[in-house]
């Protein structure tokens, strides 16, 4: 059994697989860290690896707690990939782009794929039919749309998400939503319509915490994946052991 451990800009999100089956998720603030891995532990006795992906700052005292019960893999540029990595600084490639381009080389072998992450960022990342990896962009996401408005302005509210009734704001706060939510939406259409314009046979998956917000108002159709990142890692830690 395999411990998934990643670590992204707002929560840990933890999971167990027996081989590729998904038997169990949670997530939480990162300071819960050690006391939600002693839970899992006492739950899952028969685990045996662990991979961790960290976007943030992890201490070592807490890897190498973990480290001392399992077999830890901590995924970074130097990890096995099952895919081509063309980047340029493959040094700076988050882990969660690398687990996500993994699990779609995993779902979608040979396959043109663009892969959408609606989280913290909104990153795009594309790999082509012959499992080698472009590269992609990255935007802000809905929260960093919300916050900048509210922090980088003297008079404009934060607000939480939510979905706009009409294209025309009306009051600063529909003005907001308007803005921020279609706003999203036009820009990762717009994305998406670049790449089928040179890659007419395009998959596309969004997956990520706005993912299911998102979905149902696009214009070009897309595969909804809520695990896709988690069975990325997993994939990755049965590559490299």
């Amino acid at each position: 059994m395999n411990l998934i451990i990643d670590v992204g800009n707002t929560l840990v999100k933890l999971a167990v697989f027996k081989k590729r089956k998904l038997i169990f998720k949670t997530d939480f603030p990162i300071n819960d860290l050690l006391d939600e891995y002693n839970i899992i532990k006492r739950a899952y006795p028969k685990l045996e690896s662990v991979i961790v992906s960290s976007v943030g700052r992890l201490p070592k005292s807490t890897l190498s707690k973990i480290g001392e019960d399992l077999e830890l893999h901590q995924l970074s540029y130097k990890s096995k990939l099952p895919f081509k990595n063309l980047y340029e600084t493959p040094h700076t490639l988050g882990a969660d782009r690398m687990a996500l381009v993994s699990a779609a080389t995993y779902h979608y072998p040979y396959k043109s794929i663009l892969i959408i992450d609606a989280g913290t960022c909104i990153t795009y990342d594309f790999i082509n039919d012959k499992k080698a990896y472009l590269g992609g962009s990255i935007s802000p996401g809905l929260r960093l749309r919300y916050t900048a408005l509210n922090n980088l302005t003297a008079n404009l509210p934060l607000l939480e998400k939510n979905q706009p009734t009409s294209f025309i704001g009306k009051t600063t706060e529909s003005s907001i939503h308007s803005g921020v939510v279609f706003g999203a939406l036009k820009e990762i259409d717009g994305v998406i319509d670049e790449y089928r314009a040179v890659y007419q046979d395009l998959t596309v998956i969004l997956t990520g915490g706005d993912a299911d917000f998102l979905s149902n108002q696009l214009k070009n159709s897309i595969f909804a994946h809520s695990n896709f990142l988690l069975e990325g890692l997993n994939f990755i830690l049965d590559y490299n052991t």
